[in-house]
């Protein structure tokens, strides 16, 4: 069984909590990413997504530049050693709806594993298992 570590994206951008929400959605946005591990004098805490920020604004009444990562963030994060068998994650996250899982390496914040990176590991593993046959002609 492979180990989350080899789909994992390794050296995850993370935020403090006292940053603003609309500092963390400018961030992911220009890094084209949709979780943040949230820190705290350099403890990680917790994580930050897009959608939690956006649902947050939706039901505060509270502008981006009112509410700082610390209003909003997720505690308790699902957090697992990078060598965690990959079918361990999956189910965990399939069976308790998670988006995100961080990942360390000796106590330490070494990558994130989130939704996207399952579709992007399970479109790479179909096309090894069905390489694309330039034979066939699409009608």
């Amino acid at each position: 069984m492979p180990r989350v570590k080899s789909v994992m994206t390794p050296f995850p951008n993370s935020v403090e909590l006292d940053i603003t929400a609309s500092e963390a959605i400018d961030f992911m946005r220009k890094h084209n990413i949709s979780h943040l591990p949230a820190t705290e004098n350099n403890k990680l805490i917790g994580v930050i997504s897009e959608r939690d920020i956006q649902f947050h604004l939706g039901h505060s009444g509270l502008q981006a530049k009112e509410l700082t990562i610390r209003d909003i963030y997720t505690p308790e994060p699902y957090v697992v050693d990078l060598n965690e068998p990959l079918d361990r994650v999956l189910s965990f996250m399939a069976k308790n709806h998670i988006g995100s899982a961080l990942i360390t390496r000796k106590g330490k914040l070494a990558g994130i594993f989130t939704a996207r990176d399952v579709c992007r590991s399970f479109c790479e593993y179909l096309q090894k298992q069905y390489p694309a046959d330039n034979d066939d002609i699409l009608a």
